[in-house]
């Protein structure tokens, strides 16, 4: 890899970082935690990708989604909005999960002021990421959203002390990631003027010692969203090739591409033979095209009702023996035997939220395997638009199993199996979406049962996949 030079005008400077659509504060951090101490640092799309996705999308932004949409949902699903008050029989200080939080927090905030004292940058970012990543593991400890339904007053503990260290995490990467903790306050609905100084003095380290009265009971928050977008590896396929090489090297290429072009263009341009006729590549053409629109009329309309998606019932769902992010149901879609279906659910659902629910299940997609494990069917979820939130779509409770769900005003049998080659189920699933009522709907059309409507559990405007 080539390292950084501006005389040889290689690598990826200021203009072409800001010609990207990758946020401001993903460049900051990517080149805050690179920073050369005693040489100089190399420049890796395949490490900014990395860092993104693993430390920003799946830590910071995890942690602060998860804990601001759960608060944000209306009452009986969340806290609507509300901070919540933390009742008389629980405190941070008898709950060992918590408690455990706080001592880490103070030991990892001691570490982050005597680093940054000595202008250590690097180290302080690291130091304040590490603070979410505890973050992260106290939600997972706790299972807050299992909380929520068997011990709410220490769910409120939970809640309110996870919502304090997002705010914390707010100060300390203001330094390093402004237009970050600026959006993270908007979504706190706080104004910056309270933003931590961390200083002895005015007892801000002492406070931090109980991050569950960082935010007060009764404050209501702002709206939440995602803070960071997945960089997939296309995107990063695309930026490689245009930012490769010199910026003389570009300039080449782009000329060439556009001679190619032209030469593209002379090449379907009709040509007469001097006599007014045109040569045989105009007749040619014109059969190739009546050839295509022949084909084009003998094919089905991509139609919704195309779609097999019938009411299925998991009845067991475990791990995959051999991909920690999957796992293998056994659905009963209104047929003799079960099917096998094999999902990408583990990082969003836990195991027991699998067993034994209604859900909508997609039949007639070619079976395909997946790690040695052969998937028939497919499993319907909604998804906000950077995939750090996903839920099952599911159909009304009392929904007869293996029912066929419908389309309003859409008439038509589905197929038997869904070719590939035609691209059925990628053209009309990007108009699946969840609606502000949260039902899943077929552009504007909610997907029925003879039960009722299917629904998603808090995420409108999703997309259905």
């Amino acid at each position: 890899m080539k390292q950084f030079s501006k005389s040889k005008g290689i690598g990826v400077f200021g203009n072409d970082a800001k010609d990207t659509t990758i946020p401001v504060e993903v460049w900051r951090y990517y080149l805050l935690t690179n920073r050369p101490e005693v040489s100089d640092t190399l420049f890796m799309w395949s490490d900014l990708q990395a860092k993104l996705n693993t430390e920003l999308l799946n830590n910071l932004g995890n942690f602060v989604n998860r804990v601001l949409s759960f608060i944000a949902k209306p009452a009986g699903q969340g806290y609507d909005s509300i901070i919540p008050t933390i009742p008389d029989d629980v405190s941070g200080d008898s709950h060992d999960p918590t408690k455990k939080l706080a001592s880490k927090v103070a030991a990892y905030l001691e570490q982050y002021i005597e680093a940054m004292e000595k202008v250590k940058l690097k180290q302080g970012l690291k130091i304040a990421m590490s603070i979410s990543g505890e973050g992260n593991a106290y939600l997972q400890e706790t299972e807050f959203w299992r909380l929520y339904k068997q011990n709410q007053s220490l769910c409120s503990l939970v809640m309110k002390t996870a919502a304090g260290v997002v705010y914390l995490l707010a100060c300390l990467l203001e330094p390093f990631m402004p237009s970050f903790s600026l959006e993270v306050f908007k979504q706190l609905n706080l104004s910056t003027e309270i933003h931590l100084s961390l200083s002895v003095d005015k007892g801000d380290v002492d406070r931090l010692r109980k991050p569950w009265d960082l935010l007060s009971a009764g404050h209501k928050i702002g709206t939440p969203k995602p803070l960071f977008r997945e960089l997939k590896d296309e995107e990063v396929e695309i930026y490689r090739k245009k930012y490769e090489g010199s910026q003389a090297d570009r300039v080449l290429r782009a000329e060439a591409e556009a001679a190619e072009n032209v030469a593209a263009q002379l090449k379907k341009t009709k040509v007469s033979d001097g006599t007014g006729k045109k040569k045989s590549g105009a007749k040619s053409a014109a059969k190739s095209s009546n050839e295509a629109k022949n084909k084009a009329a003998a094919e089905p309309d991509i139609s919704i009702t195309r779609l097999d998606i019938r009411v299925g019932l998991i009845k067991k769902a475990e791990k995959h023996p051999d991909a920690d992010s999957l796992y293998v149901e056994e659905i009963d879609v209104g047929e003799e035997q079960t099917r096998t279906v094999v999902s990408g659910l583990v990082k969003y659902i836990p195991l027991d939220e699998m067993q034994n629910r209604k859900v909508c299940v997609l039949c007639n997609l070619k079976p395909a395997s997946m790690r040695g494990i052969k998937s028939q069917a497919m499993v319907l979820a909604a998804s906000n638009d950077d995939h750090t939130k996903v839920e099952l779509v599911e159909p009304p409770s009392s929904a007869s199993v293996g029912e066929r769900i419908t389309f309003p005003g859409h008439e038509g049998s589905p197929d038997e199996l869904l070719n590939p080659k035609k691209k059925v189920w990628e053209t009309l699933k990007v108009d699946l979406h969840s609606n502000e009522k949260l039902e899943a709907c077929y552009k504007n059309i909610p997907l029925t049962t003879s039960a009722g409507i299917c629904t998603v559990s808090s995420i409108s405007n999703a997309s259905i996949w």
